[in-house]
């Protein structure tokens, strides 16, 4: 029999029936057959869940719910020998991506910090890293850039005035290694944050976090020798509980990332050092490209922005409106 096509209104009546179960769990407390928890990993049907007493089991997935990814928050009931989640609270921050047709879908929910993660080799790309912080702006994420396999620096110099460049703009900055100090040291830039790990394959973000989780194994990827390119190694966004409180999400790596949900003119006020010439063009609906008594340029020609950071912008804003008016 094929599947029945839901209402409009049928729909709603699930998603409203939803939101009072995880209303009501959240008000009266976990039992031994219902409470919450937090999405570990989401497969096709289910997912694993880590309950509050930090045990993790595995639920499936009610039809019909909301998108589930890794860090929600979600509502569980027993029903028979089985856990199923029934809802999924209310999230205060949401990553995106796109998928394999572009279409713009989250990859981690409630995320405090969004790590940015390049290292040396594979060479890193600015414009990868720009997009991700233009990303976090919208997303309302801090956004943390940390320069891996730091001890690799003194053979890319570039590298390392990439990072004080960031530095400069008032982004929290990080250089990190495998020696126990600099463990340390992430440890404490993170605090007891939900943070989500990106980069481009190769990074080392699966290294970074089992250094964070010692006791658990993750596969660690190997750099192609030929290319110095990453291999992907990580196919699952996951959470990780680290003992000392706080919770570090593990996602697939991309080497590229998708703004297709910002509005071109949306994008110069994710980059700081924009901000203090906004609103002060000639034209309101000034583009910063080739307008006369443009602050933007302006601010070019004496300095204040970058002519790299500049042409960044302009990569993405041309992207984007290929996206909006193509």
């Amino acid at each position: 029999m094929a599947n029945r096509r839901l209402t409009e209104q049928q729909r709603r009546r699930i998603e409203g029936s939803a939101e009072q179960r995880a209303n009501a769990i959240t008000n009266d407390g976990a039992t031994d057959d219902s409470g919450l928890g937090i999405v570990v990993a989401r497969f096709s049907k289910s997912a694993l869940i880590m309950l509050n007493d930090g045990s993790q089991v595995d639920c499936h997935l009610r039809p019909n719910l909301p998108m589930i990814v890794a860090g929600d928050q979600i509502s569980w009931q027993s029903e028979g020998s089985d856990r199923v989640v029934t809802a999924r609270l209310e999230r205060h921050s949401e990553l995106n991506r796109p998928n394999a047709r572009g279409q713009l879908k989250p990859v981690a929910a409630n995320v405090d910090l969004i790590a940015i993660v390049f290292a040396p080799f594979p060479e890193p790309f600015p414009n990868l890293i720009d997009r991700y912080l233009v990303a976090a702006y919208h997303a309302s994420i801090e956004p943390l850039l940390v320069l891996n396999k730091a001890d690799l620096l003194t053979t890319n110099d570039d590298t390392s005035e990439l990072l004080k460049r960031y530095q400069s703009l008032g982004y929290r900055v990080l250089k990190t290694d495998p020696s126990e100090t600099s463990t340390t040291e992430l440890m404490e830039a993170i605090g007891q944050t939900t943070t989500v790990f990106v980069g481009q394959s190769g990074v080392g973000k699966s290294s970074i976090i089992q250094r964070l989780i010692p006791d658990r194994q993750l596969r660690v990827g190997e750099l192609s020798e030929g290319v110095q390119k990453g291999r992907h190694t990580t196919t699952t966004t996951e959470v990780f509980s680290r003992s000392n409180g706080g919770l570090v999400i593990d996602s697939p790596g991309i080497r590229e990332f998708g703004l297709d949900h910002v509005a071109v003119e949306s994008v110069a006020p994710a980059f700081k050092e924009f901000r203090p010439f906004l609103g002060h063009c000639r034209f309101r609906d000034c583009s910063h490209q080739h307008e006369t008594d443009c602050a933007i340029l302006e601010a070019i020609d004496s300095g204040h922005i970058s002519a790299d950071r500049y042409q960044s912008y302009l990569l993405i804003i041309g992207q984007a409106q290929d996206l909006w008016h193509g």
